[in-house]
């Protein structure tokens, strides 16, 4: 959570004042759903439900997100109003996560899987990108969609690839036995719904990543979804993949929210396998980009991805796990050939039925609030008003 400390207490330094009431972004169903979340106020953090269209501050049973999941401490609290009247005066929605580790799958769609290589080959040069979308896509695209990751009929086709000079790194983990998985950003620095979200200042080339993310306990069980901005620098990974954490670990530039849905027996996995996320992108310029991310066609299961990431790791305060995105937008927005490329001061909304909405308005990394305030500053707060022991 980006924010920063003010008179003893805590103060919000990275979002925007919310333009609409809590409702609006929540799915159309939430009175019918568990919802798990954060928001801030003067004093500090605070963990919230949302049940029954009404909001529960539990707190004082819970102090961490991660503490809530961990524990199953989804009921009780004392009850702070109606969803539809909003938060307290004086609080601000935040990320719905704090202690968990956050971490992202790449390359999960065929079509992600495409465009990696483009900007592989193109060296992240968005101009050099047109000319070699089409012959890839003819080239590639019908075998990466047509096999099981991992399968022999992906292995028959990675040796006629390779053969064929066109074998690559994000092929690899496209069809190959084993996902990307890589950490996208520490603990407590991820920003929420109608928080800025950042892109470096010197990247001329990177988007959005509209994303379900899942959420993962400490016994490798998911118990939730929620939505996720994996926010990607095209030019910087495209020069060379050493180069992912530049590209992916920049101040601001992991937005998640607006709650965590909480499995029940109306919303579960399959909800998520099924899930369709919105983008929609509008700029200063009056340039508007509209996009859908379906889960449906994802190559790896969802429960697969846990699973891989889970490997021979431990999380005692459990993670949460972008799982790709369809998205790839290559629709020009200055010149004919140049691609799509976010400008300060766009827009991003991403939604999903059973999900809601998460929006953020694009800034630059440097710009954006600072990230002052991790784990030290966190438990000291917590300590001083006395919420520690349930943490």
């Amino acid at each position: 959570m980006v924010n920063g400390t003010l008179a003893g207490g805590w103060i919000d330094g990275g979002e925007i004042p919310m333009t609409v009431g809590l409702a609006a972004c929540l799915p159309h169903d939430h009175a019918q759903g568990r919802f798990l979340g954060r928001a801030i106020s003067e004093a500090g953090p605070h963990v919230i439900m949302l049940r029954q269209g009404r909001i529960f501050d539990i707190t004082a049973l819970a102090s961490t997100s991660s503490g809530a999941i961990a524990r199953r401490m989804f009921d009780g609290g004392t009850d702070i109003g109606a969803v539809s009247d909003g938060l307290p005066e004086g609080w601000r929605l935040a990320s719905p996560i704090d202690l968990q580790c956050v971490k992202a799958c790449g390359v999960t769609f065929a079509l992600s899987a495409i465009e990696r290589v483009i900007e592989e080959r193109a060296r992240g040069d968005a101009a050099a990108a047109a000319a070699l979308r089409g012959d890839l896509e003819a080239k590639i695209g019908a075998g990466i969609r047509a096999v099981v990751p991992g399968s022999e009929e992906a292995m028959a086709l990675k040796a006629l690839l390779i053969e064929q000079d066109m074998w690559s790194q994000y092929l690899e983990v496209a069809i190959g036995p084993d996902a990307e998985v890589f950490s996208k950003s520490p603990v407590l620095s991820t920003v929420g719904h109608e928080a800025l979200i950042g892109v470096r200042s010197d990247s001329a080339w990177n988007n959005p990543e509209p994303e379900v993310v899942l959420v993962v306990d400490p016994a490798g069980e998911v118990v939730g979804a929620m939505l996720g901005n994996d926010v990607n620098l095209r030019d910087f990974e495209g020069r060379s993949a050493l180069l992912l954490s530049k590209a992916k670990d920049n101040t601001a530039s992991c937005a998640l929210g607006p709650f965590i849905r909480l499995f029940d027996d109306d919303f579960g996995i399959d909800d998520v396998r099924r899930a369709e996320v919105e983008l929609v992108v509008e700029g200063p310029d009056n340039f508007r980009m509209e996009g859908t991310n379906r889960m449906s066609e994802i190559s790896r299961d969802p429960l697969d991805l846990v699973a891989q990431t889970l490997s021979e790791h431990h999380y005692p305060d459990g993670f949460v796990l972008f799982c790709g995105t369809l998205f790839a937008p290559v629709q020009d927005r200055d010149e004919p050939g140049a691609g799509f490329t976010h400008k300060v001061g766009d827009r991003v909304t991403i939604r999903s039925q059973r999900l809601g909405t998460l929006a953020n308005t694009v800034t630059t990394s440097r710009d954006a609030p600072p990230w002052t305030d991790g784990i030290g500053a966190f438990m000291r707060n917590l300590s001083q008003r006395g919420l520690v022991h349930c943490a």
